[in-house]
């Protein structure tokens, strides 16, 4: 059996994540008290407050946390991946089951990787937009359309007939009614802090480039497929480059589960709080067992379908 791991990105960290794996697994439990951050990420996790958890700065080092303890929990029970990819932040996690660096420094990455997104749009008026129901070509002619009220573009390709676009906000608010012009059955604004995965995180991806210089990145012991490429790593190419560009590039999700179906994976568990990813799966790889671990009771469950499949 082929098992191939999802990690969610920010957006649906909920207060009390991670604390029935801290209090049900040795492993899950170092992962929050070895964290060293200049925040208390255990009692953010845990207790909140909601508002604080949701400012970019903080959900990222906390959700990154959270699927480490998760991955430590499932290797436990001798699950790890065979494959692993990640939506946005969750590339990240990604890389830390891989082995290129350890749960310690994704942490610290992730804190890092915030504070640079907020800085990055601070004084931009930006805007993400989910749009249902239009294919990708007549998505990309809407926001061309649109870009002469500013910057317009796809920024999530989530799964078939859903995705993300972002940009500055009066050329969103313009590609959103064209859209609906065009045959988009919905569009729904998101709650994001700023219009991630665009060019105008330009300045994100600059500081993440020099703060990867001091960073070690270790070869992936496992594929890992990359967002902004819906491949693995390719020669030539580098991690730090990779992810640095990622910031202010689209996020090729449905592709990467193309890819990773490719790969014969007969099963892919969802890391992390929520369940999204896992409907993504399903509405772009029906054939593929799905499964999620965000908790003990979500984690026993997964092992016992797993158990289930290996005896068929």
């Amino acid at each position: 059996m082929k098992i191939g791991f999802l990690f969610a990105g920010q957006g649906s960290q909920t207060v009390g994540m991670g604390r029935a794996l801290y209090d049900s697994f040795p492993s899950a439990r170092r992962v929050f008290d070895e964290a060293e951050l200049d925040f208390d990420l255990k009692e953010l996790c845990f207790y909140g407050p909601a508002e604080k958890l949701n400012q970019t700065a903080f959900t990222q080092p906390c959700m990154v946390a959270v699927a480490a303890a998760a991955t430590e929990a499932l290797a436990e029970h001798g699950i790890k991946p065979d494959i692993a990819a990640g939506l946005s932040l969750g590339e990240y996690s990604a890389l830390c089951a891989a082995g290129v660096f350890d749960y310690k420094t994704a942490i610290k990455i992730a804190r890092f990787r915030g504070l640079a997104m907020e800085r990055a749009v601070k004084g931009i008026n930006g805007r993400m937009a989910a749009v249902i129901g239009l294919d990708r070509d007549k998505l990309r002619q809407v926001c061309k359309k649109a870009s002469d009220c500013g910057v317009v573009q796809i920024a999530n390709y989530n799964c078939p007939g859903q995705m993300v676009i972002g940009g500055e906000a009066a050329a969103v608010d313009k590609a959103a009614r064209i859209a609906l012009e065009c045959g988009a059955k919905r569009v729904l604004p998101l709650n994001v802090s700023g219009p991630f995965h665009t060019a105008l995180l330009e300045q994100a991806s600059r500081d993440l480039a020099e703060y990867f210089k001091g960073i070690e990145f270790k070869t992936p012991k496992i594929p890992v497929v990359f967002n902004s490429t819906a491949d693995t790593l390719k020669t030539g190419q580098t991690i730090p480059d990779l992810l640095a560009r990622q910031v202010m590039s689209p996020v090729y999700f449905e592709d990467s589960l193309r890819r990773m179906e490719r790969e014969k994976v007969d099963v892919m568990i969802e890391i992390g709080p929520g369940r999204v990813l896992s409907g993504f799966v399903r509405k772009t790889c029906p054939s593929v067992k799905v499964f999620w671990v965000e908790d003990t009771h979500s984690l026993n469950d997964t092992l016992k379908a797993l158990r289930e499949i290996d005896k068929s």
